[in-house]
């Protein structure tokens, strides 16, 4: 019987490394697109891509250049960069394809919406905020639209801040807890959306078999957190019964230090999946104390 195929990109993230084991898991043939001589085909090799693309089920491109930086001239460039050229570089191969994946999931962000505190942002009635983050993913979305695929429906995927083993992202959030700053941060009110890297796969596995849905997709799960209340479940996981807060100059400050950006914790990100909760999708992890306890803090 003929393995189902998988084109991805990215497979050396945080992300791509833990689709591509499960991917394998699930029985899929797994072929991948990167810098690595490990990987199936590398970016530059047109004719490679070509023969890649060819015949495949699904493609789902992840690349992209960490965020986690100052956002200096030269990191704004290559941010911007390795996602639209990476798009526009698989847009060319698959106009050249005979049989073209049938559907393309490219990955996007949730950040493109704006600060809110007031109401969700859904796909159809979310309001695009402003700034080099939102900048960036409109321009990695109309490089998407904007290519000629007749034959392959195209899905931005916009991600919310993803949780899972052996990701970054919460580890900020849980050293500052050990160090017994794990307070509020700011105001403590901005809104954290946030989907464990299981449930990320299996949207992508449940908009596979749905081509009925069409357009940009927020993936993130249905429970949204204040950043008080994802402090003391931080807090919790470690044993730290009281955090200090962290006043909004400090952030910007230690944010300076560390190199990186303080948009992360003082932006309110309110992301509603209404798409994926119309269409049936079922999380696994809808809560955010029942997926910190799965994850285990050891391993943030």
């Amino acid at each position: 019987m003929r393995k189902n195929i998988v084109v991805l990109s990215g497979a050396s993230g945080f992300i791509g490394g833990y689709f591509q084991h499960r991917f394998g898991q699930d029985g899929w043939e797994v072929r991948t697109i990167g810098r690595s001589p490990s990987d199936t085909v590398r970016w530059g090799d047109d004719g490679g891509l070509v023969h890649a693309l060819e015949g495949a089920d699904l493609l789902v491109n992840l690349a992209g250049r960490s965020v986690n930086c100052r956002y200096n001239a030269r990191n704004r460039a290559e941010i911007l960069d390795s996602r639209v050229s990476t798009t526009a570089e698989i847009c060319r191969a698959i106009s050249r394809c005979r049989t073209p994946p049938a559907t393309w999931l490219n990955a996007s962000t949730a950040t493109l919406y704006r600060n809110a505190e007031d109401r969700p942002q859904t796909e159809d009635d979310g309001e695009p905020g402003t700034g080099f983050s939102v900048d960036v993913a409109r321009a990695w979305e109309d490089a998407l639209n904007l290519a000629p695929t007749p034959r392959t429906r195209k899905i931005p995927l916009r991600i919310a801040i993803v949780l899972g083993p052996g990701g970054g992202v919460m580890r900020p959030f849980a050293n500052l807890a050990r160090l017994g700053l794990g307070g509020p941060m700011s105001t403590g009110t901005q809104k954290f959306s946030w989907i464990h890297i299981e449930d990320l796969y299996r949207a992508v596995g449940f908009l596979y078999q749905r081509p009925d849905v069409t357009g940009p997709v927020n993936v993130a799960a249905p429970e949204v957190v204040e950043n008080r209340e994802l402090m003391r479940l931080v807090r919790r996981s470690y044993g730290v019964p009281w955090g200090m807060p962290t006043p909004r100059w400090l952030l910007k400050l230690g944010s300076v230090l560390i190199r990186t950006e303080a948009e992360l914790v003082l932006k309110s990100r309110w992301v509603e999946p209404r798409k994926l909760l119309d269409a049936g999708f079922v999380f696994q992890e809808p809560g955010l104390e029942s997926a910190l306890d799965r994850l285990g803090g050891a391993r943030w």
